[in-house]
């Protein structure tokens, strides 16, 4: 008899753990809301059945036949920007997602609106990549890539990109320019 009340008893926990909702702004290392790094581009308007699809695409020489597609919200807020790997195919899965609205966070509180603060203080930074006009910052625990526009750093690292930028070089109140998760 004891085993069998231990055992219902564990039967229910794990029933009540499996059935815990998915938080729809959530951003982790496989996962933002519902959209995984698995997810197919036929399956997006399932994902987003209260939100507006709309596919973008990129046919000339300066954009090397790229597909964007843009998940608008109910009121047409812009909220995401999904570049699928395969152009022009349904079964691809996402390759990058761009973050551009504040309501999606990581388990850390890291959005749109965080600063170079926020990021240095709940992540550890991979690398930091200096480009003509931003820094990219990575983090791979979350599979994150963070842009910083150069004009926030000082004088003299905003013009050169031949120099190695370290963390310790970005103001802490640098404000996040874009904010991406690349998915492999």
């Amino acid at each position: 008899m004891k085993k069998s009340l231990f055992s219902l008893a564990i039967l229910t926990l794990l029933f009540i753990s499996c059935n815990k909702e998915q938080d729809p702004f959530q951003i982790s290392k496989q996962h933002i809301g519902l959209l995984t790094d698995s997810t197919q581009v036929k399956d997006l308007k399932a994902v987003f059945d209260n939100d507006s699809v709309v596919v973008r695409l990129h046919d000339n020489e300066f954009t090397f036949n790229r597909t964007d597609i843009d998940i608008f919200d109910k009121t047409g807020k812009l909220l995401l920007t999904l570049t699928p790997k395969t152009v022009k195919d349904s079964t691809s899965t996402i390759e990058t997602v761009k973050v551009l609205d504040s309501r999606f966070k990581t388990d850390k509180g890291l959005n749109t609106k965080s600063t170079f603060r926020d990021i240095n203080n709940n992540y550890k930074i991979s690398s930091i990549q200096n480009t003509l006009k931003n820094v990219v910052v990575f983090i791979n625990d979350i599979n994150a890539f963070i842009t910083i526009d150069k004009k926030e750093l000082p004088a003299e690292l905003q013009f050169d990109m031949n120099a190695k930028i370290e963390a310790i070089q970005i103001p802490e109140k640098a404000k996040i320019k874009y904010f991406m998760i690349g998915w492999n």
